[in-house]
């Protein structure tokens, strides 16, 4: 009797079943919000990289926040317009396994850069007078090389648990593959695989836990200091909005991959499915690039073309 694993090669994708009659129309606003991700991220991103009085710390985590969330809605939206536009919607087991580990470390990078703004705002509110001497370009280097690297490791080798697991069925019940629903159509789950995104899972509980806390005593410190609470108001208010925008729509996916129910219509499935691949890309340069006075001022200044 041949292996599973060598007979299962493709995914069928259930999430788009039903669509047929408005293809074309989701095809429109889909690749209209994707332009607008584009244009708004690598607006910020440049703006910070070519001018130099933005190369401070909480640019810089900024401006690798916002390369993130193009890499990570660049492994969901191309295949998913494709598939508007297809009548099948299948993808190659190792299709899968590279769009599961995009999706992955991206939204873990998202909580590794969040925690380094959440540190860099709690050491120039609560630390102002070392803080030049903590938060030097050598440090910076260091802590987005392992924001970076971390996130794709350890979601590399939840990856490569996922990819030996013997498979015992090629049915998707989404729009897109994550490891999680990979696991789910495996015959049998290895230790390897519950210990390593169990880890995973509670390594990332640990950043959210850091943040809360670092946000807690923000609040806490700038309620003693007028200057504090309007360094607050202008750097830390659009972090903390950023933050709770991405927890709220992650853990909704998270909370509905678990607890699912089958009874809701599947475009509410669909869209509980990508709201932190739409809401999030779209908001956080939005909220920045309005919020943050040196940001908003350089954009204006390059559209008009003149000095402010």
């Amino acid at each position: 009797m041949m292996d599973n694993m060598s007979v299962i090669t493709v995914f069928t994708l259930s999430g788009l079943s039903g669509t047929t009659n408005y293809r074309v129309t989701l095809f429109a606003l889909t690749l209209l919000c994707y332009c607008v991700i584009w244009l708004v991220n690598v607006t910020i991103t440049v703006t910070i990289i070519t001018d130099k009085s933005l190369h401070e710390p909480m640019y810089i985590f900024l401006c690798n926040l916002f390369i993130n969330g193009l890499y990570g809605t660049a492994g969901f939206y191309p295949k998913f317009l494709v598939d508007l536009l297809s009548t099948t919607h299948v993808i190659s087991y190792a299709g899968c396994l590279l769009q599961g580990f995009v999706l992955h470390s991206s939204a873990c990078a998202d909580l590794s850069f969040l925690v380094l703004m959440a540190y860099d705002r709690y050491v120039a509110i609560c630390r102002p007078l070392v803080y030049h001497s903590v938060m030097t370009k050598r440090r910076i280097c260091v802590f987005v090389f392992f924001a970076w690297l971390i996130p794709l490791y350890l979601v590399f080798m939840g990856t490569i648990t996922t990819s030996t697991s013997r498979l015992c069925g090629s049915h998707i019940p989404k729009i897109y593959c994550v490891n999680w629903l990979i696991g789910e159509v495996a015959c049998s789950a290895s230790i390897a695989s519950i210990i390593i995104p169990a880890f995973n899972y509670t390594f990332y509980f640990g950043h959210f836990v850091f943040v809360v806390w670092s946000y807690t005593y923000l609040i806490r410190t700038c309620l003693t200091s007028k200057e504090n609470r309007s360094k607050f108001m202008q750097t830390c208010l659009p972090h903390l909005f950023c933050l709770i925008i991405f927890i709220v729509c992650l853990l909704f996916d998270l909370l509905y991959m678990r607890f699912g129910s089958e009874q809701l219509p599947q475009s509410a499935q669909n869209f509980m499915a990508i709201e932190f691949l739409l809401i999030p890309p779209i908001l956080n340069p939005l909220i920045y690039g309005f919020k943050l006075t040196q940001i908003r001022n350089r954009i204006i200044q390059f559209m008009c073309g003149k000095h402010l």
